[in-house]
């Protein structure tokens, strides 16, 4: 019977329990330790001083935290400074070409008359 199943299993429950709350107090302590709790209850802290609050809480949220640090955000960076350097050099070619279109231009008219 389902009754006798419960009564025999009784003393596993407050084992299971004692489990329960020793990975919970690991998981606490882990989250202690790495700064998360501190880290959002700053956030949340700054959501709550926040005399007119967001439409997105999440995204203020985010936008709090920050990036993610660490090598991807250098990563980042390292292909901004890259892609900066690109656009410098096409910028340099574009105006060599306008200055080769007016020559040409200017060319083209005085053949022209």
């Amino acid at each position: 019977r389902d009754s006798d199943r419960l009564v025999n299993n009784a003393p596993a429950l407050p084992r299971f329990r004692e489990m329960a709350d020793s990975r919970r107090e690991e998981f606490q302590k882990y989250l202690e330790k790495s700064g998360v709790i501190d880290t959002l209850t700053k956030v949340l802290v700054n959501l709550y001083e926040c005399p007119d609050k967001p439409q997105n809480a999440i995204n203020f949220i985010k936008e709090s935290m920050g990036p993610a640090q660490g090598e991807p955000v250098e990563k980042l960076l390292a292909r901004v400074k890259e892609q900066d350097a690109k656009i410098a050099e096409k910028d340099k070619e574009i105006e060599e070409l306008k200055k080769k279109l007016a020559a040409l231009t200017t060319e083209a008219q005085k053949k022209a008359e």
